[in-house]
């Protein structure tokens, strides 16, 4: 049921002309850099990095069993999310639709470009209802936006309402990954060219340890990538992300290994909350993080960032209402929060 691209894209970035350096138009060696206005001095830095990442896209295509032209690389995810919103509504006029609880960036970026933002609340052992979420869609809805492992809750969304929405909805549908590697389930970039209109994000932020280095994947058809890339800055991933980057990808064993210890700590954090008399739920959980409800979230939040231990607060969410959300640490971080909740 997909609506093709061109009746979905706005027509100001169909008619674009995105911006082109030299770099752009020259494939090869050359030894003689005259184009760009950069200062010759201080090789390498003083070189704007590549635009379109290629040599970063080729090695994260073959860890994700994906084409290169596959890729868009961002600022984080919160990059591509932002253009798609960009590239597919127009202000005042078009509308995105999401699950509710799920991660706010979505509704940020709506509201940053004046797009309206409808949210469906999700059943309320947080699995996703496709007919609900279907209903509350109309003709000017051009994007929904699905999280799967989603945050704040944790749960993987089921494949099969995930499907429903892909088959029953026209316009882009964005599954967001941040926190798939830490799920059994299977990532929906193996589903890729079966989906046209489909979007995954996935990040380095999460299981790769890179948060601070702020660099986001967009895995979706061709055609879309193209439009990503057009329409995003032309130097947004500075040339020392995507070096370390590229460094960082050759310890995929390492990161498979931080996923295995951080999901034991996850089995071990959960046990240990069990203990805490006043510890109501603790939710089940395909991420890196607890969704925990206690009797007064605002009393324990505050103690325990008194003794210097963040958590997040989130009973002010949708079906979240007494919750906190704990990022799964080291044992040493764990044991440490456990002691100060035995405390309380």
């Amino acid at each position: 049921m997909a609506i093709k691209l061109s009746q979905l894209v706005r027509d100001n970035i169909v008619k674009l002309k995105p911006y082109s350096c030299a770099r752009n138009e020259f494939k090869g060696e050359a030894s003689v850099f005259l184009d760009a206005n950069e200062n010759p001095m201080n090789v390498p830095y003083n070189r704007y990095p590549d635009p379109l990442q290629e040599e970063l896209k080729r090695k994260i295509a073959k860890i994700k069993n994906v084409r290169p032209s596959q890729i868009m690389l961002g600022v984080g995810s919160d990059e591509p999310i932002d253009l798609i919103i960009r590239i597919f509504c127009e202000p005042k006029e078009n509308n995105v639709a999401a699950i509710d609880p799920t991660y706010n960036m979505y509704k940020v970026c709506a509201d940053i470009n004046n797009v309206e933002y409808r949210p469906v609340l999700l059943n309320n052992d947080f699995s996703l209802n496709a007919e609900r979420l279907l209903t509350a869609v109309d003709e000017q809805t051009r994007v929904i936006f699905l999280c799967s492992p989603n945050n704040p809750t944790g749960n993987v969304l089921n494949h099969d309402e995930i499907r429903k929405i892909l088959n029953g909805f026209g316009g882009i549908t964005v599954i967001d990954e941040a926190y798939v590697d830490f799920s059994s389930r299977s990532s929906w970039l193996t589903e890729l060219d079966n989906f046209p209109n489909m979007v995954v994000l996935q990040t380095f932020s999460k299981a790769w340890g890179l948060a601070s280095v702020r660099c986001g994947m967009a895995f979706a058809s061709e055609e879309i990538t193209g439009y990503l890339n057009n329409v995003k800055y032309p130097y947004n991933i500075n040339m020392l992300t995507q070096n370390f980057v590229c460094e960082q990808l050759d310890y995929e064993d390492r990161k498979n290994n931080w996923v295995g210890m951080l999901l034991e700590q996850r089995d071990r954090l959960a046990e240990k909350l069990r203990t805490i008399p006043f510890v109501e739920k603790i939710y089940p959980s395909d991420a890196n993080f607890l969704l925990v409800k206690v009797p007064d979230p605002e009393g324990i939040y505050n103690k325990l960032m008194n003794d210097g231990i963040i958590v997040r607060k989130r009973n002010n969410l949708s079906l979240c209402i007494g919750c906190l959300r704990i990022t799964v640490g080291t044992e040493d971080e764990n044991n440490i929060l456990i002691n100060e909740l035995k405390q309380l």
